[in-house]
């Protein structure tokens, strides 16, 4: 029997080291730390998204649609090639960045995400064949696997072109692109419509057309907007913009079908996970909204020339929508026992960083000063994020 609780735990654990190393971006800017800063950026994001968030999708996806089948032993092997692989990148990045070992770990982890893919393809129940959560999870798999495109086109790329290439770039923005919109996205999609199905409610067949459609032709679409920086075509700027608004009429249609079965007064969550689902949308829905305008020239160029709206943008989606999802997602799932005041907490970090960081990028662009010790603050505020993830690892006390 394969404890997915453990599972769960060792996710977590990923997403403590990563919330650790982020602590440590933040305070070198306010102290001296022996390190190199490059390096422990690498670390952070291999961890976080790879260790955290890869993790838990793929615990949920297993419980979701395989933990009926008989396939328990090769699922702990998959599980724990994959743990050699992140523990590989854990003890290469900080120290070496990308060099010889921590490559060859990264690619063993891509092998590792083909392996899941292939077992999860191959042994889906039958029972679960014409599910409409389903239909997403298995796209979110097939862009996890157009995603893992970008690494293996790196290598060719440093040794021909040079990291100063502007396909360099290309390269780390389409496998950031598909990883967020469409792995990421239309996971939790896929788990956020396997909680209905499993309550009985189901989206009529010509919606579900257009919100699949809408949602995957609004991921290929905005892929445009990642190659902005090149200042290509204007026709690229329409695609990109096209495909935010696919984006945004998918997500219309979800919460159109949504709001008939609240008006039908069927309760399908408590009011805690109400309410985070809720925010979950609107931080989506805000998103969506950056990237119509990221299709604007203006837009564009601002977010190209000050990067922090590029990072703060990205840790909205990865602190933000994804995160808090995950977290829900799990605690709903009874895989995780979550305290509010601990989800309440980790919401109040999340909301403090983005505010500081995005204040940050609009000082820079109207070219004034920051305010006195403004790192420090930016340093503490991000202490809150990794106080509320031991909450979750190390959970004291009941729900309240």
């Amino acid at each position: 029997m394969v404890n997915l609780k453990i599972h769960t735990k060792t996710a977590l654990f990923y997403f403590v080291l990563a919330a650790i190393l982020g602590c440590l971006l933040r305070f070198f800017r306010v102290c001296d730390i022996p390190v190199t800063y490059k390096f422990i950026v690498h670390a952070h994001s291999h961890i976080a998204l790879l260790g955290w968030v890869y993790l838990a999708l793929t615990t949920l996806f297993y419980k979701l649609y395989l933990s009926d089948a008989l396939v328990q032993k090769e699922y702990r092997r998959i599980f724990w090639f994959t743990q050699v692989t992140l523990l590989g990148m854990l003890l290469t990045f900080p120290f070496q960045g990308y060099a010889v070992f921590s490559i060859v770990f990264s690619t063993l982890f891509l092998i590792a995400s083909y392996w899941f893919s292939w077992f999860f393809f191959k042994n889906t129940l039958i029972k679960h064949k014409h599910n409409q959560s389903l239909k997403f999870a298995k796209t979110a798999l097939v862009y996890l696997l157009i995603a893992s495109i970008g690494p293996w086109a790196l290598g060719g790329i440093m040794n021909t072109l040079g990291t100063e290439s502007v396909w360099y770039r290309l390269a780390i923005y389409f496998y950031l692109h598909f990883l967020y919109n469409g792995w990421m996205l239309m996971g939790l999609v896929a788990v956020f419509l396997y909680i209905l199905e499993k309550q009985g409610v189901l989206i009529p067949n010509r919606s579900f057309g257009k919100l699949l459609w809408g949602f995957n032709l609004g991921i290929l679409f905005t892929f445009f907007l990642s190659t902005l920086f090149t200042q290509p075509f204007a026709v690229f700027y329409v695609i990109g913009g096209l495909g935010a608004l696919l984006q945004l009429w998918a997500f219309y249609v979800l919460m159109d079908f949504l709001i008939g079965i609240k008006l039908k007064k069927e309760n399908l969550f408590s009011q805690f996970y109400h309410n985070s689902l809720l925010l979950v949308g609107v931080l989506l829905v805000v998103k969506m909204i950056l990237q119509l305008l990221s299709s604007l020239p203006y837009f564009a160029d601002l977010a190209v020339t000050y990067l922090d709206f590029t990072i703060g943008y990205l840790h909205w989606i990865f602190l933000g929508v994804v995160t808090i999802s995950l977290v829900v997602f799990l605690d709903y799932f009874k895989l995780i026992q979550l305290n509010t005041k601990m989800f309440y907490v980790y919401v109040s970090g999340f909301v403090l960083t983005e505010s500081l960081i995005f204040y940050k990028a609009i000082v820079s662009w109207q070219s004034t000063l920051l305010f006195s010790g403004f790192y420090l603050v930016l340093a503490f505020a991000s202490l809150l994020i990794l106080f509320a993830v031991l909450g979750f690892l190390f959970p004291i006390g009941r729900k309240n």
